[in-house]
């Protein structure tokens, strides 16, 4: 995903400042919102899915913690007798036996670290235990580590990880500065709407309905610039956004359809992703920018494991869990070294 943030999340926001405050909102406001099918669940119900959300009550802005248990995720056969000489990542990795990766935590469904027990799990955490397979390491060799999206590039340069994994979206910008692998992925700006809501199909649909997103995101923008009609509304984080759909005070929810299918799968019987994509993201793992060997060789065995089914068994067991069937992955680009 690509974004830039803001410290003010209201500065560039229509609506009023009292919905721009970072404090979660307050349930008993909720229940008297302006819809009229305000009372059609139980209390105890939206309680209960604002807390799955949140990861735990009270906490601000924070992901839901759980994510699919060890036992439905597909297993990866590790391939031990891989080789690649030509990679000093490789070879750095493999003479301290494991490998570094840079992830996201606060993703559901897509890259999400329980605090409770340390573990990742996710979509992307899939691809990035499908790769290190196909490299030669097991799952136990592999150390995630969580690095911010303003930390990726610098990350990769100075060596401190080994490959990223984490909605990583490919520019020309980007490929100035870090290596690419894939595209594993291709997102798009979606929209994320109530179970039982049937007037918002896709952007076209926002006139007058109550729109949420990040704070100063490309998706914000978005919306901003080519859907002015839509009534548009910013806080710092989606989950913030999540809880206001779920409690009515806003129509929809927009960034990337992947986050997106994620809040989704946490519960699939309140949420739902309408429409198609409204713009292009391709998501790839950054590698460092001069080791081509590394990048070549994971581009092998994305194809792989696309042509084998193994891809669509990780999403299966992660985004697809929100009701959404896996698309066909984009095709790889393996573009020449620079």
């Amino acid at each position: 995903m690509t974004s830039t943030h803001t410290p003010n999340p209201g500065r560039n926001s229509r609506n009023p400042p009292h919905h721009q405050s970072r404090k979660r909102p307050d349930f008993r406001e909720a229940r008297h919102s302006r819809d009229p099918r305000r009372h059609s669940r139980p209390v105890v119900v939206l309680l209960t899915l604002l807390c799955l959300l949140a990861a735990a009550c009270g906490k601000e802005g924070s992901p839901p913690a759980k994510g699919p248990s060890a036992a439905e995720l597909p297993r990866y056969r590790v391939d031990s007798g891989f080789r690649l000489p030509g990679s000093a990542t490789w070879r750095k990795a493999k003479a301290r036996g494991r490998l570094v990766v840079g992830a996201k935590e606060d993703q559901p469904y897509l890259g999400e670290k329980d605090p409770a027990s340390g573990r990742y799990t996710g979509f992307d955490i899939e691809i990035a235990k499908m790769v290190a397979a196909g490299l030669g390491f097991p799952s136990n060799r592999i150390s995630f580590r969580t690095i911010a999206s303003a930390n990726r590039e610098t990350s990769l340069q100075n060596g401190q990880i080994d490959y990223y994994v984490g909605t990583y979206t490919i520019n020309d910008n980007r490929k100035k500065l870090v290596g690419f692998a894939g595209p594993y992925y291709m997102a798009g700006q979606g929209l994320l709407v109530r179970k039982d809501e049937d007037s918002i199909k896709g952007p076209a649909d926002l006139d007058g309905k109550r729109v949420c997103s990040a704070a100063g995101s490309t998706p914000y923008q978005r919306i901003q610039h080519d859907y002015p009609k839509a009534d548009l509304v910013s806080y710092d984080t989606y989950s913030i956004c999540v809880d206001n759909l779920l409690t009515y005070q806003v129509d929809a929810v927009t960034t990337d359809d992947s986050i997106l299918l994620g809040y989704a799968a946490k519960v699939p019987e309140e949420l739902k992703v309408v429409g198609e994509p409204f713009s292009k993201e391709p998501y790839g793992i950054g590698v460092p920018r001069k080791d081509n060997a590394l990048r070549l060789a994971i581009d092998g065995i994305l194809a792989a494991r696309e042509r084998d089914g193994t891809w669509k068994k990780a999403y299966e067991a992660t985004l697809g869990l929100s009701g959404v069937p896996a698309p066909k992955p984009p095709p790889i680009d393996r573009y020449p070294a620079s």
